[in-house]
């Protein structure tokens, strides 16, 4: 979240503040995480407080004068996009609710957003983030018997999913016969079906057998929890992932050279790049990764589900743990 935007947005009164609320509602009622909700109100917080209008009065013209107004506060493509993402998810509901006729806001990205969402898109496959190998990877797996940690890691690894979409997944989103997941809805990700291989299946098995050996409150769905049997924390990822990387050499914690730190967003990296290395096409990586592009660049939708696992079986590197 931008931290100019928050401070902005400070006030406990804003233009449109109770169908804001309305709207947050119902995206927790889909299942959207309370992080997120927080980035929403924030973002369009910030954007009533700049058009002055109401809700249903907004236009193009009060777009375009908002992203001007991103733009000259020097924010990058990522924000830029991330304001707009939670814009077109709230007019989504003003549209679905009747509010509005129409959500105007899919086809001002295609047009306005089109440069900025290259840069995203670019930023994402040229991280400056470190890139170990798959033999280093390897290590860093075999660093720990703990059959959980060792299950995060092969599916971050293997995924290239975040830690929110990790520690949300539940017990009922595995389908083990096509070995995918369902992961939970986010304004990050567009495509929710991940997959995953023989590998990954195993590990994975592995710890959900401890997990139902410790007798776990059958309430609690997580797959991933920790030693209150509670649903795994951010943080408690973060400083499994560095306490590992630091005992490998890959990590260190002293340095601001996001080259010579390993954290959990180094494995989607690894993901991305082994994946476009071996050979997979960029709209086949980019689907797996979920990239929130498909308002821009319209080539997700003839994506075969079939051949996009089949694609990604035949190019996941192997990591023979």
């Amino acid at each position: 979240m931008d931290r100019k935007a928050v401070d902005i947005a400070d006030g406990s009164q804003y233009p449109n503040e109770r169908i804001v609320k309305d709207f947050l509602q119902d995206a927790q009622a889909q299942g959207i995480d309370k992080r997120t909700l927080q980035t929403y109100r924030s973002y369009l917080k910030f954007f009533m407080l700049q058009s002055k209008k109401s809700h249903n009065l907004v236009d193009k013209n009060d777009l375009k004068s908002f992203l001007l107004i991103l733009k000259d506060r020097g924010l990058s493509p990522s924000s830029v996009n991330g304001y707009f993402a939670a814009l077109n998810s709230f007019f989504d509901y003003l549209e679905e609710e009747k509010i509005i006729p129409v959500n105007f806001v899919p086809s001002f990205r295609r047009r306005y957003l089109k440069n900025i969402l290259r840069d995203v898109k670019k930023d994402a496959y040229n991280s400056r983030r470190q890139l170990i190998s798959v033999e280093k990877m390897r290590e860093l797996i075999n660093s720990t018997l703990d059959p959980r940690d060792r299950a995060i890691m092969v599916l971050l690894a293997k995924t290239g999913i975040r830690r929110n979409e990790l520690i949300n997944i539940d017990l009922e989103d595995i389908d083990w016969d096509i070995m995918s997941i369902t992961l939970k809805k986010t304004p990050k990700r567009t495509n929710l079906i991940i997959y995953f291989d023989e590998e990954c299946a195993r590990v994975l098995k592995r710890w959900l057998k401890l997990r139902e050996e410790i007798n776990v409150d059958p309430k609690q769905r997580a797959v991933f929890i920790n030693q209150e049997n509670e649903r795994l924390k951010r943080n408690g990822i973060y400083s499994m992932v560095i306490g590992y990387a630091k005992r490998i050499g890959i990590h260190n914690p002293k340095s601001k050279d996001i080259n010579v730190r390993f954290t959990t967003h180094c494995f989607r990296h690894w993901f991305t790049t082994h994946l476009l290395s071996n050979g997979m096409s960029r709209e086949f990586v980019s689907e797996l990764r979920g990239d929130s592009l498909n308002e821009t660049i319209d080539i997700y939708n003839h994506i075969n589900k079939s051949d996009l696992r089949e694609a990604y079986l035949a190019y996941i590197p192997k990591l023979y743990i």
